[in-house]
């Protein structure tokens, strides 16, 4: 019966969900119950591609990825796949309509890590988080919306800008990682050999712009997302605000978290401020 093997996929989603992200997956249990698991379900889809590209050395990754997104193609024409994370995925996809070129466009910066390692201009840059991040929360948003396209059309700018500054603070965390592990730099115009305080300023006034923009959208989400987006949007603001105090040289050396007890506190207050209407 396929109603089990897309039950147990989607178990599969959940599961990916909460072991590679305890601060997504804490975020996603504050959804309403009807659209959590489709949130699962498109953060498994990203979190393998992106795992080919990022983790899996020592294999041919350009052959995984390739048989990835083969893999990825039947499933969205079929509307089933023997891989049930790429089975999950394509239940939502389906059911809300999500926008195809949003995949391709995620899929395309996908690949670009597997050959590109620096971004020299705005315009590489943009793109690239454009369809690395940016077109994920606009996946996200149809699914809050239930596929109302009016509602989407009003919030899919604020979408795109909390995408991207959950992806900068990303980037400003894993420095190291990035730059040390995988040899990438994302930040145009950025010397990560010598990294200023002022470049580090320049880099945080651009995403805490990219937040203000966010929380415009987050505000007028519908009931159902908007405590477990708010949630998501506090812990990266908190983690933004620990990098803004850690000297630029510090940041490339180390890797900045924020404490389980922390989050939990972050948790509790945007709980209330949610019970009191104040978002």
């Amino acid at each position: 019966m396929k109603e089990i093997f897309d039950l147990v996929s989607m178990k599969c989603s959940r599961t990916v969900t909460k072991f590679y992200s305890t601060s997504f997956s804490t975020a996603t249990q504050m959804l309403a119950p009807g659209i959590r698991q489709d949130i699962h379900n498109i953060y498994g889809f990203v979190r393998f591609a992106d795992e080919i590209v990022d983790s899996f050395h020592g294999y041919e990754k350009e052959i995984l990825f390739d048989r990835f997104e083969k893999d990825l193609e039947y499933a969205l024409i079929d509307k089933i796949s023997l891989n049930p994370i790429l089975n999950s995925f394509q239940h939502t996809y389906h059911k809300y309509g999500i926008e195809q070129h949003l995949v391709d466009s995620f899929m395309k910066s996908m690949r670009l890590d597997l050959t590109k390692s620096k971004y020299l201009t705005k315009d590489e840059y943009k793109e690239y988080i454009y369809g690395s991040a940016d077109v994920v929360g606009l996946m996200c948003l149809t699914v809050f919306v239930k596929g109302d396209r009016k509602k989407y059309d009003e919030l899919k700018e604020c979408a795109m800008s909390l995408g991207s500054a959950f992806q900068k603070v990303n980037f400003l965390r894993d420095l190291k990682a990035d730059y040390e592990e995988l040899s990438r730099t994302y930040f145009p115009n950025t010397n990560l050999d010598k990294l200023d305080e002022l470049s580090k300023q320049q880099i945080i006034a651009d995403i805490e712009a990219d937040f203000a923009k966010g929380l415009e959208g987050i505000c007028r989400l519908p009931v159902e997302a908007k405590f477990g987006v708010y949630t998501a949007y506090r812990y990266y603001r908190k983690l933004l605000s620990k990098l803004k105090r850690t000297p630029s040289l510090e940041i490339k050396n180390t890797r900045i978290r924020v404490p389980n007890y922390v989050k939990a506190s972050l948790l509790a207050r945007s709980y209330v401020k949610y019970r009191l209407n104040l978002i």
